[in-house]
């Protein structure tokens, strides 16, 4: 259960939610004007906190002039995992839950609630607490609470984690709680900056620490004339 903000008496609008959706939904479609880099290390530690195996990966993220979403990987992923093993909806989160939430086009799958405000990163920020209302099959979501700013409605932070988990008689995907930064990019929007995870995961066989960074770099904006040539 996450630690709920207490809040500090001012009131937040009632609309809360729609400001942030739209404002989020303005940030995506800023975003797919960029190029950037992704950078994610995964680490599973032993009982001791000593890491035993990694995946490493980096990726340049770049759209075509028709907003048409490719990467391009630089060299090769390097992977000693031992116990832990990325599945597709693992690499579902990586790309769209842990940098991107709540736009208006999502919305709807949320229930919502004012959690107070609290000052991050000296941003006067709205808190907000998303729960999905309901998962679909082969849907991923949110589970936890955003930081937006009073002022802008930018997401500055969330925290919380991607969710269904996953279970059945032969296999189990459980995922980490995380918290994303966002930092601004070109002085109005706020993009993803660095993702942390490091949470213990309880698989029937036995619990097992992971520790998550993915560092989004390098944003530039992508226009008709642009060309993009991987590092």
């Amino acid at each position: 259960m996450l630690g709920l903000p207490i809040a500090r008496g001012q009131e937040a609008p009632p609309n809360l939610a729609k400001l942030v959706a739209h404002r989020e939904s303005e940030t995506e479609a800023e975003r797919n004007q960029y190029t950037y880099r992704q950078t994610l290390a995964l680490e599973e530690l032993d009982n001791r906190g000593v890491a035993r195996g990694r995946y490493r990966e980096v990726r340049d993220v770049v759209f075509s002039p028709q907003q048409e979403r490719s990467e391009a990987m630089i060299g090769k992923p390097e992977n000693t995992l031992a116990n832990l093993k990325l599945t597709p909806e693992d690499f579902r989160d990586f790309r769209d839950i842990q940098p991107l939430v709540l736009t208006e086009e999502t919305l709807w799958n949320y229930d919502t609630k004012s959690r107070g405000d609290e000052t991050v990163d000296g941003v006067d920020c709205w808190v907000l607490q998303a729960r999905p209302r309901q998962i679909l099959e082969g849907q991923r979501l949110f589970d936890g609470l955003i930081w937006a700013d009073k002022k802008t409605y930018n997401i500055v932070r969330i925290e919380g984690r991607a969710v269904p988990e996953i279970r059945s008689t032969k296999s189990e995907n459980l995922f980490p709680r995380f918290t994303t930064e966002r930092k601004p990019v070109d002085g109005n929007y706020w993009f993803p900056s660095l993702t942390l995870a490091d949470d213990t995961l309880q698989f029937r066989t036995g619990p097992q620490r992971e520790r998550l960074r993915i560092s989004y770099s390098n944003y530039k904006r992508f226009t008709v004339d642009s060309t993009f040539t991987p590092h």
